[in-house]
């Protein structure tokens, strides 16, 4: 069958076309994508082709679909997986596998490594080794946007195991953030840091104390519109935000938020800025652990670290720069349930005739997540923008968005693939 899709030929070398997708194996399934949420990893796959360590060498002959945060539905199943997968089931992908029989090993990826499983194309054939490494998730929730996005939210819940704190005299981690602890999210208002602010408000082991940071006044109010006080103190947090561009909003004043003025047992560093990253450092409290969370495009990044507290109060540090299949399944229950809503997350859509260009240019374009349904044309447009874009059915997208407070939703979702143009 014939299939609409962005290929990566090379360095910023993308393309939307139409080609012949081959009639899929026993041990393979046939999906149709319905949304893609664009990412910065795959703007740096864009830009750097064959240099990227996911990408294909012989990309420029056998071009790889791009993208990797996709939801959609199975079309037909291969003999093999007839008793596991059914057709019009509803499915996410985990693209972290770990099969070395991939095209390139052991990183191999949809969105990256592959001719025909990607997130920008309408239809897609997903390989034997997403089925054998258990990265093909059923999904049952109410909005495909969602499963689209429990990708970037399974890195954010990775982030929450990945953390350690230790017991003296024992050489056994014990992983997590702190049950009750104080935990503080710097440069957190962006669209990764307000995941992680619902993730710490709704999941099973949550923190007594947040505090969340930033310098921008406008996003940070933001923030509290959608994450209130209240709504967390009805979950067992106390939340707080914090500018800390404030006068005397600093490391003393932060550190004065915990229980008698200890420090933090988790902090979380959202920006890859480096006084960011040091003033995580000094917040720490006696067996704190830092998780750089925010990934740096520079590979000479650093930061200073005070190694007397590493030596004398067990300070550490972890990165985490996605989760695996249990985070994701973590999250797409979570959704289900109603515990998370990562539509917060979602500043921009766009039809995949968006996609290409949007994704070459992600860092210039500001805000959070940009979201693609695959099947329609529509020029990329801010949420905010909506009300005054020249489009047939932007005016009504705009009234939807502002009965959900701003926030992309289930209903814009189906009001959008029922009415905007197909591709």
């Amino acid at each position: 069958m014939k299939t609409k899709a962005v290929r990566l030929y090379g360095e910023n070398d993308l393309r939307l076309e139409e080609f012949e997708l081959p009639a899929i194996k026993e041990t393979e399934i046939l999906a149709k994508i319905v949304s893609d949420s664009l990412c910065m990893s795959s703007y740096k796959a864009a830009t750097q082709g064959i240099k990227h360590k996911r990408v294909p060498n012989n990309v420029a002959e056998e071009p790889i679909i791009i993208g990797h945060e996709f939801c959609g539905e199975i079309v037909e199943v291969g003999a093999k997986w007839a008793d596991q997968f059914k057709e019009g089931q509803k499915f996410s992908i985990q693209p972290a596998l770990v099969d070395e029989n991939g095209p390139v090993g052991v990183l191999s990826a949809p969105g990256y490594s592959y001719q025909y499983v990607g997130g920008n194309a309408q239809h897609i054939v997903i390989p034997e080794e997403v089925m054998t490494n258990n990265c093909l998730l059923p999904f049952d929730g109410d909005a495909f946007y969602l499963g689209s996005l429990a990708e970037p939210m399974s890195c954010i819940v990775g982030g929450y195991h990945a953390n350690y704190h230790t017991t003296p005299g024992s050489y056994v981690h014990d992983m997590e953030i702190v049950e009750g602890g104080s935990v503080a999210v710097l440069a957190g208002v962006g669209p990764m840091g307000l995941g992680a602010i619902d993730y710490a408000i709704h999941c099973d082991r949550k923190p007594a104390l947040l505090v969340v940071t930033d310098i921008d006044t406008a996003r940070l109010e933001r923030a509290a519109s959608i994450f209130t006080v209240e709504e967390a103190k009805a979950n067992g947090v106390e939340l707080i935000y914090v500018n800390t561009a404030e006068e005397g909003k600093g490391v003393d004043y932060l550190k004065s938020l915990t229980p008698n003025g200890d420090g933090f047992n988790d902090v979380f560093v959202y920006a890859p800025v480096k006084p960011v990253v040091e003033q995580g450092d000094a917040i720490l409290a006696f067996d704190g652990c830092l998780n750089f969370f925010a990934g740096p495009s520079n590979a000479e990044f650093k930061a200073d670290f005070n190694f007397y507290n590493v030596h004398y109060a067990a300070t550490h540090v972890v990165g985490t720069s996605g989760g695996n299949t249990d985070d994701m399944l973590e999250s797409l229950k979570m959704m289900e349930a109603g515990m998370l809503n990562p539509s917060t997350m979602i500043t921009h859509v766009g039809g995949l005739d968006a996609a290409a260009e949007t994704t070459l240019n992600l860092p210039n374009i500001p805000g959070g997540k940009k979201l693609v349904y695959t099947g329609i044309a529509m020029p990329l447009t801010a949420l905010d923008d909506l009300k005054d874009a020249d489009c047939s059915i932007c005016k009504e997208l705009a009234k939807i968005v502002e009965a959900n407070n701003g926030l992309w939703s289930p209903e814009a979702e189906k009001y959008l693939l029922e009415n905007a143009p197909a591709i």
